[in-house]
């Protein structure tokens, strides 16, 4: 296994660029654009795994990915005070807790 086979990419289409982007979340300056989808992966991956072992060599630790980091469900947001007042009362006419309503307006 590699050390970037871990990491998140995902390949959208630029109309700016008229070419497929290869992008990699845990390193979000990153991009390589390719004329087909297949060949915007390779080559983020490869453009990651050559950063991964530069930063190897100067001793710089690496992002943890996205996929094996514990994430404990918990995450705070602040909202103005009218529109917690207006899920509370989403909430309780909907007969759940503020929080069941924000976590399934969340999930959609």
């Amino acid at each position: 296994m590699q050390n970037n086979d871990k990491y998140t990419y995902r390949v959208t289409w630029s109309e700016d660029d008229a070419e497929y982007v290869g992008l990699c979340a845990e390193f979000p300056s990153m991009s390589w654009l390719a004329k087909t989808p297949e060949a915007a992966l390779k080559g983020v991956r490869k453009l990651v795994g050559e950063v991964i072992a530069d930063m190897l060599g100067n001793k710089e630790s690496l992002p943890e990915p996205i996929a094996i980091k514990h994430f404990s469900g918990k995450f705070m947001v602040r909202v103005p005070p009218d529109v917690h007042r207006q899920l509370a009362m989403q909430a309780a006419e909907a007969g759940v807790s503020l929080n069941r309503l924000a976590s399934a307006k969340l999930s959609h």
